[in-house]
């Protein structure tokens, strides 16, 4: 009965991760790319100090945006799981949490360039109120515009894991630890966090993948002016480079997973999957 399922991810997981990593022990000249056993694409990547420089820049912007999304995603989902009673309602709010999402991500991150540009409504709003004298140059074209283009990109992937934890959770443990004289932080942080950590390391999970492996979000609200290990392999693939792209693909691939891993042992998702 398996047989099907098997199949399925050979063909399309296995098989062309597999050719990716064949790919990225092949050679290649201006002009031409030849198979062959050779470790030269590696060796160039861990031998540039830009390469390093990349990863941390990934690194980083996976960091800030989850500090950032685990904050929003834990509070929506903790407003909409405690603090709204009737079922119909939390539906409801769930759901136009999710309106952003009907429309395309290029969409919604290109939507922050006229918002966020020197004549855009923030700057001019900050003008009128007399916050500042002139634009802020900072706004856009920056890591601030990109880390806030990822939180609005995926903040829901934190609080659909957290949200759908926390209706699991018995609220009989709540009015108990009420009962026994714990504050509301002191039930938050003895009750409802350890009991929420399978869904925040989901979220995690998410959002950490999808951020390393981003492109066009630094792309675009960096004004190329940044660079994540994405751009470095849009950037081999545009240039025809595709065994050097393949060497970084799998690169990426390695930490990602060590970084799954490590998130793994941590806490026991299987009891949410």
């Amino acid at each position: 009965m398996a047989s099907p399922l098997a199949l399925v991810l050979t063909v399309f997981l296995v098989a062309p991760i597999v050719m990716i990593v064949i790919v990225s022990f092949w050679g290649a000249t201006e002009f031409s790319i030849y198979p062959a056993f050779q470790f030269d694409n590696y060796a160039f990547l861990f031998g540039s100090e830009v390469t390093y420089r990349v990863f941390l820049n990934t690194f980083k912007y996976a960091g800030i945006t989850w500090v950032f999304t685990l904050l929003i995603g834990f509070t929506v989902a903790y407003f909409l799981a405690f603090h709204v009673r009737s079922l119909k309602w939390q539906i409801a709010l769930f759901l136009l949490c999710t309106i952003p999402f009907w429309t395309s991500n290029i969409i919604r991150m290109i939507s922050w360039i006229p918002f966020l540009g020197r004549n855009g409504l923030a700057n001019s709003t900050l003008i009128s109120w007399g916050v500042v004298d002139e634009p802020l140059e900072w706004l856009l074209f920056s890591d601030f515009s990109v880390i806030l283009a990822f939180v609005h990109l995926y903040t829901l992937f934190m609080v659909v894991p957290i949200f759908n934890t926390m209706m699991r959770i018995d609220k009989s443990l709540i009015e108990a630890a009420t009962d026994a004289g714990a504050t509301g932080w002191q039930t938050l942080w003895h009750v409802v966090i350890p009991l929420t950590k399978p869904g925040i390391m989901i979220g995690t999970i998410f959002v950490v993948t999808l951020v390393m492996g981003d492109f066009i979000t630094v792309r675009f609200m960096s004004g190329s002016q940044s660079a994540n290990v994405g751009r470095m392999i849009q950037n081999d693939i545009g240039l025809l480079q595709y065994p050097s792209a393949s060497a970084t693909a799998v690169i990426l691939l390695v930490t990602v997973l060590m970084v799954i891993g490590l998130l793994l042992r941590l806490v026991d998702i299987r009891k949410e999957l």
